[in-house]
């Protein structure tokens, strides 16, 4: 296992997980980071490198590595994070096959760029020159499956398989990924992984897709059974009291948390404020600004609602929509708007 520190930005595919997932085997300190394309990868650079200043703080010694996988960056996005990663004295090294990013490859020398495979691919290759990662060649079979569908190899073996996972990690939605992305992020590890157990047996595409449900239900499960939305359900509610402190937010002088794009609110919000008799409203904001609530006879609900998003319901479930809604990928962001705005209607007469 290496020493360094990593500090890892990949894309939200299968192929930006998959990269993620070998590096997690390599480095034993590791910070990771998603983004899809936009604004959200400068975003999530920033976040980079103030987590390297922190860590600095604390460990001036420390040694840093910066890698960026599967997400082709504009040459101004280069020039800032080579820049950051100059003045903290980190390594920098991108691992992409996206042939938009040939402006930006020319330019910097820490810019790998391979339009003949995949991400994924290229990245266990360069763990493997650079770390001698998997001798035992333990993670060869699902990196050439990941591979074979990236770059749509249909007469590859491992196509199929491939599709199987494809699917997998696109319809991973049970966990809201900028509320809590490191479970997030984990739950996709977690298929990565079944899916490398799979990959070897007879009708392997077959297999995996037919236990695909057992495989979510046991990563969500801790004790006793249940059909897999309730699970998820429990999972997300325990997220959510860990987290509560983050997630507070106020409406006059009731207590309450924001979720973001959670769903499932008669189940988790009612699951909540059961747990938490200290809280009293629950409400679920998604990215157009809908917003649903929730009570447990503590505060009306429905008065809220129709008091800052024109909408109504039941004393214990309502629902509207927020005026002008600014959504962002940062849920500290979505709070801090929530919040304002919430604070601002309320003391409208």
């Amino acid at each position: 296992m290496n020493q360094t520190t990593l500090y890892h930005l990949s894309h939200i595919d299968l192929d930006g997980y998959g990269c993620q997932y070998l590096s997690s085997i390599q480095f034993t300190q590791a910070h990771f980071y998603n983004a899809n394309y936009g604004p959200e990868v400068r975003a999530r650079l920033e976040e980079i490198v103030a987590q390297i200043e922190r860590d600095r703080y604390l460990d001036d010694t420390l040694s840093a590595l910066i890698l960026i996988t599967d997400l082709n960056l504009s040459t101004k996005e280069g020039h800032y994070i080579e820049k950051e990663a100059g003045r903290l004295g980190a390594d920098l090294q991108l691992l992409d096959h996206h042939a938009t990013g040939a402006g930006a490859a020319e330019r910097f020398d820490w810019y790998l760029l391979d339009t003949s495979r995949s991400a994924t691919q290229i990245t266990y290759d360069w763990l493997q020159e650079t770390y001698y990662f998997d001798s035992k060649k333990q993670y060869q079979q699902i990196v050439a499956g990941i591979n074979a569908v990236d770059i749509w190899l249909e007469k590859a073996p491992l196509f199929e398989y491939g599709k199987v996972m494809l699917g997998m990690i696109s319809g991973a939605k049970e966990i809201n990924r900028v509320m809590f992305p490191a479970q997030d992020r984990a739950f996709k590890f977690s298929l990565i992984e079944a899916g490398r157990a799979r990959i070897d047996a007879v009708d392997a595409p077959i297999l995996l897709d037919d236990e695909l449900h057992q495989i979510k239900k046991s990563f969500f499960r801790e004790s006793a059974d249940n059909t897999k939305d309730n699970l998820v359900a429990f999972y997300v509610t325990r997220l959510l009291t860990q987290q509560k402190q983050r997630l507070e937010i106020h409406y006059r002088d009731y207590k309450g948390i924001l979720g973001y794009n959670v769903g499932n609110t008669s189940i988790i919000g009612n699951t909540f404020l059961l747990e938490n008799p200290d809280m009293d409203f629950y409400m679920d904001v998604n990215y157009r600004g809908n917003f649903s609530l929730r009570s447990n006879n503590k505060l009306d609900v429905s008065l809220m609602a129709a008091k800052i998003g024109n909408g109504g319901g039941h004393p214990n479930a309502s629902g509207g929509k927020i005026k002008d809604y600014k959504d962002s990928f940062v849920y500290a962001k979505v709070r801090k708007f929530v919040q304002n705005y919430i604070h601002q209607m309320s003391m409208e007469h």
